[in-house]
């Protein structure tokens, strides 16, 4: 009987989502900062575009959790993830199929489960993953969705993914195809749920209507060859001071190939630091974003995992340690 009864309330805690569906760590947003269980955030994020559908990461939960136990280590807490990686542009652990949206709309069970085992152990390491749900690559190589099927995407998305409070959706990759309305569906169904965009290539900053909407702002900023570090931090400053309220400067400049709008010159390790360094002194928030996603294993641009932890590449290293030390450089800042 005491056996039954224990299966009785195992059961009910399962239907009523009380575990293993419910993430610990709620993160929102406080003036233009965030913050987590009541305290500051200090958001600081890597892309990480194929973690879904790279096979090392998702080996088991445990080894998740090592590799986000790393990005820990150098002060990373915020991945930035994306649902769409199925582009013919030969990124690393792309291709057909690694995409969580059917035809329809419909969301595909399989990548939907791996996706919230990795949000969980994310959770369990006090970190945060940023969805990216459509990507611009995709939508350029007519690998789109009809617009009732896009709404009934967000809509599952919204609904799928309520218990997760360390995750935030931002709509598009460099893009801004009905952001305010898929927005509006959103926020119908999980109005506590953080909303961003990134709403074109580098220095677009996005229209007024759409900042105005958005929880917080997330622009590329600009990646000219020429001191794009002061550039962009008068491009934070300027929404910083019009919008009040948060402002991530998602990738900012990057070594990456020119073949994919990367730098046409020589870029250094110092390049990155000031322009990070400098958006930190706006009050502002970083993703660093690289070059390992844009070519295919075998690259030297990639590490054998296909995972952006330090150690694969000198030249990064040198800013996963200047993002290690953020405490130091911060105390005169925030």
């Amino acid at each position: 009987m005491r056996l039954v009864l224990m299966s009785l309330l195992i059961a009910g805690l399962l239907f009523s989502g009380s575990i293993n569906c419910q993430t610990v760590n709620v993160l929102k947003i406080s003036g233009t900062g965030f913050e987590m269980n009541g305290e500051p955030f200090e958001f600081t994020g890597v892309s990480f575009f194929n973690a879904i559908y790279n096979p090392e990461f998702n080996r088991s939960s445990e080894v998740r959790r090592e590799y986000i136990r790393k990005f820990n280590e150098y002060g990373i807490n915020v991945l930035r993830v994306w649902c769409q990686w199925d582009n013919s542009l030969s990124f690393i652990d792309s291709g057909s199929g690694k995409t969580l949206y059917a035809a329809d709309g419909s969301l595909n069970q399989a990548w939907l489960e791996r996706l919230k085992q990795i949000i969980s152990d994310a959770d369990a390491e006090n970190s945060v993953i940023l969805l990216v749900l459509f990507s611009r690559e995709s939508w350029n190589e007519n690998i789109r969705l009809d617009n009732s099927a896009l709404e009934k995407a967000v809509a599952g998305m919204a609904r799928e993914f309520m218990p997760y409070r360390n995750l935030i959706f931002q709509v598009w990759n460099e893009f801004n195809y009905r952001t305010i309305d898929f927005l509006k569906i959103i926020k119908s169904i999980d109005r506590e749920r953080i909303v961003t965009n990134s709403p074109g290539y580098a220095g677009d900053l996005g229209s007024s209507e759409e900042s105005r909407a958005l929880d917080y702002l997330s622009p590329h900023t600009t990646r000219d060859d020429n001191r794009h570090w002061e550039l962009a931090e008068a491009e934070i400053v300027y929404l910083l001071k019009k919008y009040n309220k948060p402002v991530v400067d998602d990738e900012p400049a990057r070594r990456g190939t020119s073949k994919f709008g990367g730098p046409r010159s020589k870029v250094f390790p110092e390049d990155h630091i000031l322009h990070i360094y400098n958006i930190w002194k706006s009050g502002a928030y970083a993703v660093y974003h690289h070059d390992m996603f844009q070519t295919g294993y075998g690259s030297d641009a990639i590490p054998l995992s296909g995972i952006p932890v330090p150690g694969f590449s000198s030249y990064h290293d040198q800013v996963f340690e200047f993002l290690k030390n953020k405490n130091r450089y911060l105390r005169l800042l925030r």
